[in-house]
């Protein structure tokens, strides 16, 4: 039996690594907290899930963004937070701001006669239009 030479394996705790993932820390930050290298973390993740690190990042991220969903859906539903309630009602319910202007009188003819001019079918008038 051949034995092994060269340095020993890294030991990265699985558990700690998954939960940096899960909180989205960049691959240098999550190097950085474990002590190994880029290269070290590839090939450990390799080793231990049998897929790049890439892939394993994209499915560990993946527990984060249901927490944060969870976490802002009590806030906005429990905690009665009305700026988490309109922000889930625009991006969820795909509801938005609709604000209406009423022009009326004099404006409201300024801002006809506007378009009908860049329409191209405003009539030309000699001096000030007849109440």
């Amino acid at each position: 039996m051949a034995t092994k030479t060269g340095r020993p394996d890294a030991e990265i705790d699985q558990e700690q690594f998954e939960k940096l993932c899960h909180i989205q820390c960049t691959e240098s930050e999550i190097c950085s907290v474990l002590g190994v290298t880029d290269k070290t973390l590839m090939r450990w993740c390799k080793r231990t899930y049998k897929k790049p690190f890439s892939e394993i990042y994209r499915e560990k991220k993946e527990g984060g963004k249901t927490s944060l969903r969870r976490a802002q859906w009590l806030t906005a539903v429990e905690g009665g937070n009305a700026t988490m309630q309109i922000w889930l009602g625009k991006n969820i319910l795909g509801q938005k701001d609709k604000v209406e202007h009423e022009a009326g009188g004099k404006a409201a003819e300024l801002l006809q006669s506007l378009v009908d001019l860049k329409a191209g079918t405003a009539a030309i008038r000699e001096g000030p239009a007849e109440e």
